[in-house]
Order: C-alpha cells, then structure tokens, then sequence
C-alpha cells in the first residue's frame, strides 16, 4: 500500500512519520524505535520506506528490493499504525534521496496542519552534511532523532548549519533549544528521543545467517519464516 493509497482529505490533523532505511533486514530495534517515537508524539502513521537503490550503499551488497520490502510488510501486519512503503522502490536505477522522500510525502498530505516527522539514527543524522539539500531537507520536516546510550545532543546542534538555526527569547548558545529534548530552526524541529537501546543489528544478523545460527528473537516471527524460507542472507 502506498502513501497515496492511504492519505485522503481528512477534517483533522493527522502525525505521520517517515522512517527510512535499506531494512536488511528489518528486526525487533527497528520495530522499538517505531514503537517509542509512535508514543511520545502520537503518530498516526509511521511508514517504513526501504530504500530502493541508496546512494551510500553498493546494490549488490544488498539482498533484493523484493525481498527487503516483503520483511517490512510482514513486519508491519501486527501493527495498525505501521505502513510499508514502495516511495523509495525506484524501477530506473538511480539512488533516491531523503529530501526526494519527504518532498513526496509532503504531497500526499492533504490537511493544513498535518504534521510529518523524519524518523532517524544519531548516527545517520550526523552524516547529513554530506546529503543531497541537507538545508531544503532540513527545513521539509522535523526530524525525530533515536539516541544510542551516551550520546549528546549538543552533538545534533554542531552539523546544523547555522543559518537554520531559529533564535528563541532569552537563549543563549549556539541552538539553544527549548528543552533537552530538542532544537528548533526555523521552520521545523529537531527533537530528540532518549532511551531507545537496541543491541540487535541487521549486520548482525546476516552474519548469524552465514554462519547458520539461530535469528529467533532478533526479527518478527513472520520475518524469520520468510528469511529461512527463501535462504536469504546463507
């Protein structure tokens, strides 16, 4: 089902997230991740979009679209509010890009003041200097960024550009934000989400695959039964 599918003209105000990556494969951190920010900022929607041809990531070092996509609509049937997405699926080739996806999202909404939220990793959202449009990107959504243990927020403030910043009464610093939880530019907001630990990893679980150990627990049971089903990743 895809996003158009599932946006209509609606009499209130809807929160929808956009959370993307390659999702290969998906499993129970990313799942907890969507599960935390669906609570702390009442989501609607949260659509999962595997990428389909990443511009940081060789195709070949990817199992298939098809396959990566199945596991995040398997995923995604326990969970109402979780969507699968086919915005990144591509059929020429070229990489998508982030500001591309939320330029596509954005078009589905279709209420003045619904709310779309870019769901992302500490560690990812320190790499966006080196997107395509990272200040167009920054400014089409707030950005809700999963912490790892340890890590600082003051950190996110460091690669925003400063002309993005927005200027609150009374603060002081570089991006004061309103509380510890976020930074506000100018036209969005950047809020950070604390408490979310996962120890699982999808390369971990690739390399489990090649050695032939179990993954019980680490994916969604419906996941599993696929990936043993289909030999993916032996």
């Amino acid at each position: 089902m895809t996003a158009p599918q599932l946006h209509r003209v609606r009499n209130h105000p809807r929160n929808i997230a956009v959370f993307g990556g390659s999702f290969d494969p998906i499993h129970v951190g990313h799942l907890a991740v969507a599960r935390a920010a669906q609570r702390r900022f009442h989501l609607d929607e949260v659509h999962f979009v595997p990428s389909g041809h990443p511009p940081h990531k060789p195709k070949h070092e990817m199992a298939p679209f098809a396959h990566r996509y199945a596991m995040v609509a398997l995923a995604c049937a326990d969970h109402a509010h979780f969507l699968p997405s086919l915005a990144d699926a591509g059929q020429d080739g070229q990489p998508r890009y982030s500001v591309d996806t939320v330029r596509h999202f954005r078009r589905q909404l279709r209420h003045p003041h619904d709310r779309l939220y870019f769901l992302i990793g500490a560690d990812a959202f320190l790499e966006i200097p080196t997107w395509k449009d990272p200040e167009t990107l920054l400014g089409l959504c707030d950005f809700v960024v999963v912490s790892r243990p340890g890590f600082h927020m003051q950190a996110l403030r460091l690669v925003i550009p400063p002309e993005l910043l927005g200027r609150l009464p009374h603060a002081t610093g570089r991006g004061a934000p309103a509380s510890k939880h976020e930074i506000h530019l100018r036209k969005t907001t950047v809020h950070f989400l604390h408490a979310v630990s996962s120890h699982v990893s999808s390369t971990e679980i690739r390399r489990r695959r090649q050695r032939r150990q179990s993954i019980h627990g680490l994916v969604p049971v419906r996941v599993e039964e696929y990936i043993l089903k289909q030999a993916i990743y032996s």
